[in-house]
């Protein structure tokens, strides 16, 4: 068995209060480095990269680069995946660590939110990110997320300005990003490994959405997730643990891996049926054909 990715919740701790994100019901906790340490010494056979999120915002620890360093000696590359609300000096110094794989900066934060920073005070430290890395000529990627479309256009205002600052920043033709939007998922190069990526609102899986019980997902086949407390589930949207399979602070991953709930999970999606009732009321499925992925 191994999968393409491993989600580690390093922190459940995001600081802030997105309207597309499900609030945040479970205490506050942030990985210890020797259980952090330890979960990757579990994980390490099964996958060759991790991605420090779930819920969480890894970038508001002050000691990520400790992380970093935890996974380079695991032999693993990471993805990060950040609010960008939080890249003063120091912690974007720790982003240019010989682990890093990928960077997603979630664009869409700074407008679903209600913060006093002004949108210039929050693209500015993200660009200059974007500039450091092209002078560096560091080989990771880093995805800037716009996974606002939807068919009323409803953030147009907020699109518009910010493909007027890229396009701007990155000596691109006037009007050239939203000449290239098909309104699907597509990336759109704006600088050497450095790209706009747009997508769909999704809706978060909730035991009170709609059933559908038919359905493929790549949660045990492609991916895996270790919340912050040790928890085991299989995918990154299930950030309470709702489909707990066990706890690694308690059980070996092999054993997880093998039991009977997370096998009855596997061999119901290669039969297209979701058994469980999470992976019933979540939408997001859709997004998958079954044998291959869309991510």
């Amino acid at each position: 068995m191994k999968f393409s990715r491993a989600y580690v919740e390093v922190t459940n701790i995001c600081g802030l209060s997105c309207t597309f994100c499900p609030p945040k019901i479970k205490p506050s906790t942030t990985m210890e480095l020797p259980f952090f340490k330890k979960i990757l010494e579990a994980l390490s056979p099964y996958t060759d990269e991790i991605a420090l999120h779930v819920m969480g915002d890894p970038m508001v620890l002050s000691n990520l680069r400790e992380y970093l360093n935890i996974a380079q000696s695991a032999g693993l590359k990471v993805m990060i995946t950040t609010s960008g609300f939080y890249l003063d000096s120091q912690r974007c110094e720790s982003l240019f660590h010989p682990s890093l794989r990928q960077i997603n900066i979630s664009l869409n934060s700074f407008n679903k939110n209600s913060v006093s920073r002004t949108f210039d005070e929050y693209i500015e430290p993200i660009l200059r990110l974007c500039d450091e890395k092209l002078l560096r000529s560091e080989a990771f990627f880093i995805n800037l997320r716009l996974w606002n479309l939807d068919e009323e256009r409803s953030e147009k205002g907020f699109n518009e300005k910010l493909f007027s600052r890229l396009e701007h920043h990155f000596d691109l033709a006037a009007g050239s990003i939203i000449s290239q939007i098909s309104g699907e998922r597509q990336s759109i190069r704006l600088g050497s490994k450095i790209l706009l990526h747009f997508d769909r609102y999704f809706e978060w899986p909730n035991l009170t959405n709609p059933l559908a019980k038919e359905g493929y997902c790549q949660g045990l086949n492609k991916q895996i997730a270790v919340l912050s407390d040790g928890r085991v589930v299989p995918c990154c949207l299930d950030g309470e643990g709702i489909i707990e399979l066990g706890n690694l602070n308690e059980t070996n991953l092999g054993k997880i891996l093998t039991s009977k709930r997370a096998t009855n999970i596997t061999d119901g999606f290669l039969k297209g049926v979701c058994v469980e009732e999470l992976c019933q009321r979540c939408s997001y499925k859709e997004r998958f054909v079954k044998g291959g992925i869309n991510d």
